[in-house]
């Protein structure tokens, strides 16, 4: 069977049965999230990504494919290279462009080699390093990507680097209360302190998933998005059509989580539903109360997690805060390939000590777990 590998620009040429069939149902890579990204203009050849994806064919068919791009800049990215790319410049070399397979502005964990079996997956991956060296790019970079893909990209001779998540584990809990109770005294009570406070203030929850998402909702909630930003001198990279465009295409996979006080919406957070997995998202909110955010993005999310027996909560990049609240560290990835033989050994050295340096990070965390330790 003829065996055809290509790269396209736009996924209007992929059938959209076909490309879901490969992501193993997570939202992130599926063809309708990845397509408002582009269509809504959010990653685009103007604001740096550049769609260069990888499909491999036989009959016609897509059997494989890579998520690829083309990027002239860091951002958006989560896994930060910005010294790699000093570096290249004070060499008098061009670090950009380069090639990049991500989901842009989301660092989660998924899969990267879309394919049925590992043949095909080893194939993606051989092809992209020939793709970049035919381009003439600086490097090939794979972020987040699923452990599967890990030993995939390993085996293939890219190097690897750790990073470092904060995600919840649902071990069992029946009940919220169960899980509370899991933790130790000073941790269960701080908590409750919080939740008292925000109580206190007139604060109520309220969940609005799927076609229940009114454009109210959606107008609020990215008011709240800009608001996000704005707090930090900066602007959103996401638009209001974006997520129109995927409450309407893939609106089950979406739980808006409303903090009201005294009925009327003063905060809110978004999370993504997967087959396995819930992930908060974005957040924002249009006053200060004591307490709110840790309630709204975390403690509602692992409340909502076990009520839907719901085994993992990813609450997002960074923050070491988000271990008293019982998010545990977990080790995250991201493969690279580097043209340059020299900047290659280098960026080997500095990787072997910066894993290191990781894995003594999370043995501290881990040292430090909310959680009663067994006798």
């Amino acid at each position: 069977m003829e065996t055809v590998v290509e790269v396209i620009e736009s996924l209007q040429d992929i059938p959209q049965d076909e490309w879901n069939i490969l992501t193993e149902g997570n939202p992130f890579v599926s063809h309708q999230f990845l397509h408002q990204l582009h269509t809504s203009g959010c990653a685009s050849t103007r604001t740096g990504w550049r769609p260069r994806f990888l499909v491999i064919r036989r009959q016609g068919r897509v059997e494989a494919a890579m998520i690829l791009y083309a990027k002239y800049h860091s951002r958006g990215e989560y896994v930060f290279d910005h010294a790699w790319a000093h570096a290249y410049e004070r060499n008098g070399l061009d670090y950009y462009p380069k090639l990049v397979s991500a989901v842009p502005f989301t660092p989660v964990t998924g899969p990267r080699l879309l394919a049925s079996n590992d043949a095909d997956k080893a194939l993606l991956v051989q092809a992209s390093v020939q793709f970049a060296q035919e381009s003439g790019v600086s490097s090939l970079h794979v972020l987040f990507p699923s452990a599967s893909d890990v030993e995939i990209l390993r085996d293939a001779g890219l190097l690897l680097r750790e990073s470092v998540q904060f995600h919840w584990v649902n071990h069992d809990y029946k009940t919220y209360e169960q899980f509370l109770d899991s933790m130790t005294r000073e941790k269960r009570k701080k908590i409750k302190q919080d939740n008292r406070r925000v109580a206190e203030a007139g604060v109520t929850f309220k969940r609005v998933t799927g076609d229940a998402i009114t454009k109210e909702d959606l107008d609020f909630f990215y008011t709240c998005y800009k608001l996000t930003y704005e707090n930090h001198y900066s602007s959103p990279y996401l638009t209001k059509a974006f997520f129109a465009e995927i409450q309407k295409s893939m609106g089950a996979n979406l739980l808006l989580i409303i903090a009201e006080q005294h009925g009327k919406p003063i905060a809110v957070a978004l999370n993504v539903v997967g087959p396995d997995a819930l992930y908060g998202r974005y957040w924002g909110t249009t006053k200060f109360v004591s307490g709110l955010h840790f309630e709204l993005c975390y403690m509602q999310a692992i409340s909502y997690c076990i009520e839907a027996s719901i085994p993992v909560f990813e609450g997002g990049a960074q923050g070491e805060h988000k271990l008293s609240r019982g998010l545990e560290p977990t080790p995250t990835w991201s493969a690279h390939w580097i043209a340059d033989a020299r900047f290659e050994s280098a960026i080997q050295e500095f990787l072997g000590q910066e894993t290191a340096h990781v894995n003594e990070y999370i043995d501290e965390l881990t040292e430090r777990a909310p959680f009663k330790r067994a006798p």
